[in-house]
């Protein structure tokens, strides 16, 4: 497992899933992927090989990673690391057995990988010269299709499930990947006589097929696509993401439209952020894979490119109901003449196309005027409607600033030369829809406390909740963290520390997972997984890798910094000692055994003694 581990750097990992950016001491922040969150809170550390989320909690190694992300058993997250980084494995005897134990998701994916690849090869058969020409005639030549994968499916009824089978997969299989359905006896093909596009998730791995229909005799849709599937969800997918996702990351910036044939029409005239969704209304699960890469940042740029046909107008206001999930600013751009990005290269070339996906008009905008045109602006009536249904789109807006322009531009649009009584009635309606959510002011931008008055604790914690302003608890993290991330710099002093001297009981466990996985003496290369490993529980784990990415609270981090703690740790222990033996005297008092209370009184002199002695020495008292 630690070959695993190494071999593959946690952060190449998981930026196949969103942008990372410098969090400072050597760590890496993103949005989390497992939870909804406004500020990057999901933290990385290369050097350790860890992440954590401050925000949800959820954090491990790699291998964590990967299962959480792509729902994979351990083995199957196992298989994939070592495939991407070209080890191989062996499987102990009676043990896990790839043959014949491979996950659904690993077996699925496998059999899609294999489809492509038949798909690809098919292309340049005879029979393929239909979807050869239906691309020649869109502008797309042999080396496009080459680099999207575009294939074909023959016409016959089972060429892909015959081929398939003779791969090793079993009908089930093959019916649950959406590759093939079912009929009267056996399997068949479910495309077939189609143009096929790969859809690949946004770590490259092909999970459904987008299928384009060549012939008149085919009864079926103009796009069929794979239906649901336990590897393939059409609100969470996007086409031509994973060839997007490094240029959307690099330039803050992305480009939504409509088709297969559009992507690559882009990606072709130079514009490689443009990605398209796989026959559903782009919506919220969409907007959460984007902003992990855009990262919210504020220069970020969402272009939306639709027809100007009703259909279009519909597809831009449904796109515009989801506006406010993104902090980045959203754009609408209509072709000339409507025409798709597809039609537009072919018709006027790649500087077009280019052209076109400059930040045009803002989404706002584009539906307040889309509202606005079903009325009568000639007529006060007409102007008085039209503010009554615009109004509530304006208040919408979240950046009050911006909520104020587009209100003025609204009273220029309806012209309404009273332009403060828009703005005002704008500003009334968000006011009311602010008091309807009942949650009061939100906490200032950007404001993440590190510490609070008593930080919740997870289901499964154990002891109470912690009390960050505690100085004894403040204190004890700040160690574990020295001790989790630089064992050299606490040790041999730290692993003569008892249990006992952590008084959260959380990190009591944290400190009996260092001691169970050995001390933080000479600590080896695989220090940190060992006390993960040596976690009695998930949620005692989940706190190893919080401790272990969590930024230290130091300028330097240095032997004197470790020091300071270590001591703090040791008077406090000395002095709940010191107080509970002195309870012992005052129960003794004149009338104990003289044997005991000589005892009891020599232990308190000598903890006096060192005490004072780490008062006046510190560290070197130790």
């Amino acid at each position: 497992m630690k070959a695993v581990r190494d071999a593959v750097p946690i952060d190449a990992v998981v930026s196949e899933y969103l942008q990372l950016r410098n969090a400072g001491g050597g760590n890496l922040k993103g949005l989390c992927p497992f939870h909804d969150e406004k500020s990057p809170s999901f933290q990385v550390s290369p050097s350790k090989g860890l992440f954590h989320c401050f925000g949800c909690q959820e954090g491990g190694d790699t291998i964590a990673f990967v299962r959480k992300i792509d729902h994979l058993s351990f083995s199957e997250a196992v298989e994939r690391l070592a495939a991407t980084a070209g080890i191989t494995l062996r499987y102990e005897e009676g043990g896990y057995n790839p043959s014949n134990q491979r996950g659904e998701r690993i077996r699925l994916v496998e059999a899609h990988k294999a489809a492509a690849q038949f798909y690809i090869e098919q292309l340049g058969s005879p029979e393929a010269e239909i979807g050869r020409k239906f691309l020649a005639e869109r502008g797309f030549d042999q080396a496009a299709a080459a680099h999207f994968g575009v294939g074909y499916s023959p016409a016959g009824w089972d060429h892909l499930t015959r081929f398939l089978r003779g791969k090793g997969f079993s009908d089930k299989e093959l019916l649950t990947s959406g590759l093939a359905q079912e009929s009267r006896r056996n399997p068949i093909d479910r495309f077939r006589g189609r143009l096929m596009w790969p859809i690949r998730d946004v770590s490259g791995e092909v999970v459904g097929f987008g299928a384009r229909k060549l012939r008149d005799d085919d009864n079926g849709p103009k796009y069929l696509n794979t239906p649901e599937t336990p590897i393939y969800k059409k609100s969470q997918v996007l086409y031509g993401i994973d060839l997007a996702k490094k240029d959307i990351a690099k330039s803050s910036r992305a480009v939504v439209v409509e088709g297969y044939t559009d992507v690559m029409a882009c990606h072709l005239a130079g514009v490689t952020t443009a990605i398209a969704t796989c026959g559903t209304a782009f919506g919220g699960d969409h907007i959460k894979i984007l902003r992990r890469l855009l990262m919210d940042n504020g220069s970020a740029r969402v272009i939306f490119t639709f027809d100007g046909d009703a259909a279009g107008q519909k597809a831009a206001l449904r796109a515009f109901e989801d506006d406010q999930k993104f902090a980045a600013e959203t754009y609408i751009a209509i072709a000339p003449d409507n025409m798709d990005p597809c039609d537009l290269r072919l018709a006027k070339g790649d500087e077009a196309v280019a052209d076109l996906v400059q930040p045009r008009t803002p989404l706002f905008e584009f539906a307040i005027r889309q509202i606005v045109g079903r009325y009568d602006l000639e007529t006060p009536a007409g102007r008085a409607a039209a503010l009554d249904e615009a109004a509530p789109i304006v208040a919408r807006i979240k950046n009050v600033a911006s909520q104020h322009e587009v209100a003025v531009q609204l009273a220029g649009i309806l012209g309404i030369l009273d332009t403060q009584f828009v703005v005002k009635r704008v500003a009334q309606l968000a006011r009311w829809a602010r008091d309807r959510g009942g949650k009061g002011p939100a906490p200032a931008a950007g404001r993440r406390p590190q510490y609070e008055d008593a930080a919740p604790r997870p289901a499964g914690a154990p002891g109470p909740a912690l009390n960050l302003r505690s100085p004894a608890h403040r204190t004890e993290r700040e160690l574990l963290k020295l001790a989790l991330q630089h064992p050299h710099l606490v040790s041999p002093a730290f692993d003569a520390y008892g249990i006992d001297e952590f008084t959260a009981p959380p990190y009591a466990a944290v400190r009996q997972c260092i001691q169970d996985a050995g001390g933080a003496t000479d600590a080896p290369s695989d220090y940190l997984p060992a006390v993960m490993d040596s976690a009695p529980n998930d949620v005692v784990r989940a706190l190893v890798t919080e401790l272990a990415v969590e930024a230290i609270h130091a300028r330097t981090v240095d032997e004197a910094y470790a020091g300071e703690q270590l001591v703090a740790v040791r008077r406090r222990a000395v002095d709940r000692r010191l107080l509970d033996i002195q309870g012992t005297l005052a129960r003794l008092g004149q009338h104990g055994d003289p044997a005991q209370l000589a005892a009891v009184q020599n232990e308190l002199w000598v903890l006096q003694q060192y005490g004072q002695a780490l008062r006046n020495k510190g560290a070197a008292a130790l």
